[in-house]
């Protein structure tokens, strides 16, 4: 049976919704803005974080209030129909993703609601238990770059892992330096982004030192040039991809057929089409992995449940928030980190 078919009829009752801020300030340039979906009724709550990344956007939506019409009697496939017919923002934003990042989180509280209401876990109506996660740590190398913070994590957590945003600017002194700590499991080029603050020109240069450099490490998002494709064409089995994935349809249209793929839910906007890309990729044997989006609140643990239930042997980028600091921080969990569920809804009991 396929996955959404153990959720779609699923009862829900929504007597209505709040609003919760929360933010972070991850450096002097950025500030981390989220908004957390409260769903009630029949004396329940779930919850659901809205990651969109525009900060005045989180800010416009929790001045607006909870305005949307949402009260009634649903299933988790009515409420999710409905969802697409009501404005989730007063004016579409500038990138369609928002769309996807704002639904989840309101389809994400839905399914938490209607789990609570009904007494059962996630793991419970899909039949899988929840497993420890392998998890890797994720960022940037700063400006100028430096291996110093992964350093000072290792000295912490040895056999920690890392996913980590190639540049142009790492020297031939970096690259020595990552190849001798032999911790990197994934390099994310950055090259499917366009319009962002992390946008990644295609760099043929920078694309040969990272698959010389890498021979076993995966290759995240590179963009596809008359340049860069004939060095990727001989990596194409360590090829994944991550932005462009929001469909079962975008997996399918890849120029190679990929061995795994990031599965970020809040990039498939809705339940159906997250599962209908679990059911796919187990299908056809390809491997999936959990991604991150910078959540400060329930969404994190929406991420690790999932890995947990679907991915758990994986290079998941959903280590818990800790490993985000700029600083290394002592008493963080450990990869595999162990995810237990709480005995309803769609939470995960850290």
């Amino acid at each position: 049976m396929a996955l959404y078919d153990l959720v779609r009829d699923l009862p829900l009752v929504v007597d209505g919704y709040d609003l919760e801020s929360h933010e972070y300030v991850a450096t002097q340039d950025f500030t981390r803005k989220t908004t957390v979906i409260r769903l009630t009724g029949r004396g329940e709550e779930g919850l659901g974080e809205d990651v969109t990344y525009d900060g005045p956007l989180q800010e416009a939506q929790q001045q607006r209030g909870p305005v949307l019409s949402l009260a009634g009697e649903w299933t988790i496939d009515s409420f999710s129909r409905h969802l697409g017919t009501v404005a989730l923002f007063p004016e579409p934003p500038d990138r369609h993703d928002y769309l996807d990042y704002r639904r989840w989180a309101f389809e994400s509280a839905a399914l938490d609601l209607a789990l609570r209401q009904t007494g059962r876990s996630l793991g419970e109506v899909v039949g899988r238990e929840p497993r420890p996660v392998t998890f890797v740590a994720s960022g940037g190398l700063g400006d100028p770059p430096s291996t110093a913070r992964l350093n000072a994590f290792l000295a912490l957590y040895p056999t920690l892992r890392f996913k980590l945003d190639a540049r142009p600017d790492w020297t031939d002194a970096i690259f020595a330096e990552l190849q001798g700590l032999g911790c990197v499991d994934s390099i994310d080029l950055k090259g499917q982004y366009s319009g962002t603050v992390v946008d990644n020109p295609p760099d043929p240069g920078l694309y040969r030192r990272v698959l010389g450099a890498f021979p076993e490490a995966w290759i995240e998002d590179p963009a596809l040039t008359d340049e860069t494709v004939p060095l990727l064409e001989p990596h194409a089995a360590r090829i994944t991809w991550d932005a462009p994935i929001h469909d079962v349809s975008d997996i399918e249209t890849l120029r190679w057929p990929p061995r795994t793929v990031n599965v970020k839910p809040s990039r498939f906007g809705s339940i159906e089409r997250l599962l209908a890309a679990y059911d796919y990729c187990e299908a056809r044997e390809i491997g999936a992995y959990g991604g991150g989006q910078w959540e400060l609140s329930i969404g994190r643990g929406h991420i690790q449940l999932l890995a947990a239930l679907f991915h758990p042997d994986t290079p998941n980028d959903v280590a818990p928030g800790g490993y985000n600091a700029t600083e290394a921080l002592p008493g963080l969990p450990a990869s595999p980190l162990r995810v237990a569920a709480r005995k309803t809804g769609f939470q995960a009991l850290l």
